[in-house]
């Protein structure tokens, strides 16, 4: 396994898309999660705003990067022809997809830290002058709220490995990542039946993981750690299926 680990830890740190993606990944969630924090006031008190949650709202654009870069790690040896390196190199093809994960899970934890760590500090100098408090690690649900994006980032780019590996192809599986992720909210909305709504917003990858961020008193339609369940799940069926199907296929 080790040797596994070395190889697409050198592949991933020599190659220049995956720093670029990651990056992106990176600024747009700072970015965003700003933008958004800059733009909240509440003048009085119960205006009932999860201002956590809403700092943190940056990850709605910086999971694209992540999911593209989760999904290039193998389809791009595919399209290239070098995956029949990479299995010459090691045989065990469920170890290959497994350092591709362990690698890939902790570049995108790193990039999450510092994204998030960035926007509390970002919620912590702006949000004050809003009327609102500023978030602290001193807070439970805060520290949840934080901690659990990491995670949710993370399983994001492991649903987006597997998808790659069950596709092959980068664009149908970024479609399909990307897809399932923002294609569900979108149909929510237009579901006039209330419970077959809050079925939809319970399995969705995003709509359920997100629950996490939440620190407010607001109804959701799954409990935050029952939520990133839902997403841990998604991403774990995919990489069961990508590493059957490696198995089974010639390459």
């Amino acid at each position: 396994m080790r040797p596994a680990l070395r190889a697409e830890w050198t592949k991933l740190r020599t190659t220049r898309g995956p720093a670029w993606l990651l990056l992106a990944a990176v600024a747009v969630t700072v970015a965003l999660g700003a933008a958004v924090t800059a733009a909240l006031s509440c003048p009085g008190a119960g205006c009932g705003l999860d201002a956590v949650q809403l700092s943190l709202a940056g990850v709605y654009l910086g999971q694209a990067p992540v999911a593209i870069l989760a999904v290039l790690v193998i389809s791009g040896e595919h399209s290239t022809g070098l995956i029949g390196t990479t299995l010459t190199a090691v045989p065990r093809r469920p170890a290959v997809l497994a350092a591709k994960a362990a690698v890939v899970a902790l570049a995108v934890a790193a990039a999450g830290g510092l994204a998030f760590l960035a926007s509390l500090l970002v919620a912590r100098a702006v949000l004050p002058g809003n009327g609102l408090p500023a978030p602290s690690f001193a807070d439970g649900p805060t520290v949840r709220a934080y901690a659990g994006s990491v995670l949710y980032l993370v399983l994001i780019a492991l649903l987006g490995l597997g998808a790659g590996a069950i596709v092959r192809d980068s664009a149908a599986a970024v479609g399909i990542v990307l897809g399932l992720l923002y294609l569900p909210p979108i149909l929510a909305l237009s579901v006039g039946n209330a419970h077959w709504q809050r079925l939809l917003q319970q399995a969705a990858p995003m709509n359920a993981g997100l629950t996490i961020q939440s620190t407010g008193s607001g109804a959701a339609p799954i409990g935050p750690w029952g939520g990133l369940a839902v997403l841990a799940a998604w991403a774990a069926g995919a990489l069961l299926a990508g590493t059957l199907l490696l198995q089974r296929r010639d390459t």
